[in-house]
């Protein structure tokens, strides 16, 4: 089984960074696209980047010149560097990850797998 954990959430002031990890374990043949996703209250899940096994990455508008997504294939893991942070990014934020595994004896199969989520959330 693969197993996805978040760490790094908090309590961050506005205008202030935080630096998001989630590790990926288990049974991995390779990873190809990672992301990080953010529910905050009252509010449906958005996506808000991703970066696939070549580089590139994607972001929502409302990050964009303010987060950094990298990933480091040799830890499975993948970051999310958030900067100026502001108030309307506090949320629940999640990974996953779309990896290459074995299940109940199965063939080799892409799925996609979540983390448990960590809090962030921005306030004076």
């Amino acid at each position: 089984q693969v197993q996805l954990v978040e760490s790094g959430g908090g309590l961050v002031q506005p205008g202030g960074s935080l630096r998001l990890s989630c590790a990926a374990s288990g049974s991995i043949f390779s990873i190809n696209t990672m992301g990080w996703y953010r529910q905050a209250p009252g509010k449906q899940r958005e996506s808000v980047a991703s970066i696939t096994s070549g580089g590139s990455t994607n972001y929502a508008d409302s990050v964009k010149g303010r987060f950094a997504i990298s990933r480091d294939d040799a830890k499975n893991t993948v970051y999310l560097q958030m900067n100026t942070a502001k108030p309307e990014d506090t949320a629940v934020y999640y990974c996953n990850a779309a990896v290459l595994t074995v299940r109940g004896g199965g063939p080799l199969y892409e799925y996609t797998f979540w983390g448990q989520g960590t809090q962030v959330t921005v306030s004076s």
